[in-house]
């Protein structure tokens, strides 16, 4: 395990990565540039209170935020709980009932490394063909998507959905400086890129869909991602629920038929 760094060096990082000046981030926060100053170069040591205002101000993510207050000698103040913590049943079960609502549409809970913890298992002729190490838990749902053994070689627009996966996964990134996560993209541009560019949306376009095909015909989903609003704990700041809707009528049609067949008589 490496050696902690210095929490005003960790603060410093956050408040460039934020592209805030000394002078933006104590006017934000209410101190004096100096102290600030002073806090960034060890000069002065932190308050408990002090971290976590200048952590509030910077939009510091909750996992992150106990890994200042460890650098400047405090204890951690937001629990990291399994999800099947019994603390976490309420939120366990409000995340059931929405995925288990979305059927016969798929929904999934990823973590903050876009692993699947929870879905509603339903159309499974989407992932026909897929190679069985990507379906083997944990099933990371970036991987699965863009994998050449995956999603990808069936999915109509790849260009298009390849860009907007990136694309979230880089801002993501830009949030979080998730060491991990930026692994994860390195991985991901590793994967052979469609050979046509990321055409420009439709003039009447107003989502990115995911086309993909199956034995009985392409599907079109658009899908939303809803999280927790006041999370108090790590694993539930993290977790966001995926849910996929269909993007026309057929798709709507051919869906609720996959699910009608596969109902037990």
């Amino acid at each position: 395990m490496g050696a902690i760094r210095p929490v005003g060096e960790l603060l410093r990082e956050w408040r460039q990565l934020r592209r805030l000046s000394q002078l933006d981030l104590a006017c934000e926060a209410d101190i004096s540039t100096r102290h600030l100053s002073f806090v960034e170069t060890g000069r002065a040591v932190p308050s408990r209170e002090m971290v976590l205002r200048l952590a509030e101000h910077l939009d510091v993510p909750m996992r992150e935020r106990n890994a200042l207050l460890l650098a400047a000698g405090f204890a951690p103040v937001f629990a990291e709980r399994a999800l099947d913590d019994p603390a976490l049943g309420a939120a366990r079960a409000a995340v059931a009932v929405v995925l288990e609502r979305q059927k016969p549409y798929p929904a999934f809970a990823l973590d903050r490394q876009w692993r699947i913890v929870a879905s509603n298992r339903a159309l499974p002729q989407l992932y026909a063909g897929v190679a069985p190490a990507l379906l083997a838990p944990p099933v990371n749902a970036m991987r699965l998507s863009l994998h050449p053994q995956g999603l990808a070689p069936r999915i109509a627009n790849l260009a298009e959905w390849r860009a907007h996966l990136l694309a979230r996964l880089r801002r993501q990134i830009a949030v979080s400086a998730d060491a991990e996560l930026a692994a994860l993209l390195r991985e991901l541009l590793t994967y052979p890129a469609p050979d046509a560019a990321t055409p420009p949306p439709a003039p009447t376009a107003v989502l990115v869909p995911l086309r993909i095909a199956t034995a009985a015909g392409t599907l079109a989903f658009f899908s939303t991602t809803t999280v927790f609003g006041t999370p108090l704990d790590v694993t539930l700041a993290e977790l966001a629920i995926e849910l996929f809707f269909a993007a026309d009528a057929a798709t709507d049609a051919l869906v609720r038929q996959f699910a009608a067949d596969a109902a037990p008589v």
